[in-house]
């Protein structure tokens, strides 16, 4: 099972639509789940002519500076745990990383969010940063944005995805490019922004 990872996509604040290369990109998976700020959930319908969608409810998703606000949308809450190939999943739009213990930690986050379960994989966003962790055994992906990378300028950014294909979950950060996408080597990659 490959899952298509998005968050922050900020439609149509950062652009009117989508890169194409985001859609081509996830043809192949088997679910989309989006961490937030999607702005206008139309984006959600295109996404799902690929594949089932999730989405996480983002702090600029209710309505806030301006912009308008989205209706209810079975999609979209605050958080999700799904169960995909017997791995707990948690998909929310921000969780405290950086840490600043003794509250403000990824695990106190988890117990709140997901009290009843040891989640596998926390997937979440926000920040505009990718990265990929492993704290107290949970695989934490943030895909980063794939138009407002870094909190920059609208430009080519990440999309991530997650390989439950393995006996341990398996994700990757994607650059997008003119052309498609290429693996990025977010830890030791000279970022292009």
């Amino acid at each position: 099972m490959l899952i298509g990872l998005l968050s922050d996509t900020h439609i149509p604040e950062a652009m009117p639509e989508l890169w194409p290369q985001v859609f081509t990109e996830l043809k192949d998976v088997d679910v989309i789940l989006h961490a937030g700020d999607i702005y206008n959930y139309s984006l959600l319908d295109r996404l799902e002519k690929i594949a089932p969608v999730y989405a996480a409810l983002g702090n600029g998703d209710e309505g806030s500076g301006g912009r308008e606000e989205q209706p209810q949308d079975s999609r979209v809450k605050k958080s999700w745990l799904l169960n995909f190939n017997n791995f707990s999943i948690g998909l929310t739009h921000h969780i405290p990383i950086p840490e600043i213990p003794p509250n403000l930690t990824v695990k106190k986050w988890k117990q709140k969010l997901f009290p009843t379960v040891d989640l596998d994989v926390l997937i979440y966003g926000d920040t505009h940063v990718e990265q990929i962790d492993r704290i107290d055994k949970t695989l934490c992906v943030n895909p980063g944005s794939p138009t407002f990378p870094h909190n920059l300028n609208t430009q080519l950014g990440t999309i991530g995805l997650l390989d439950l294909n393995h006996s341990r979950p398996k994700a990757e950060i994607r650059q997008l490019t003119e052309s498609g996408s290429v693996p990025f080597d977010w830890k030791n990659s000279k970022r292009p922004w």
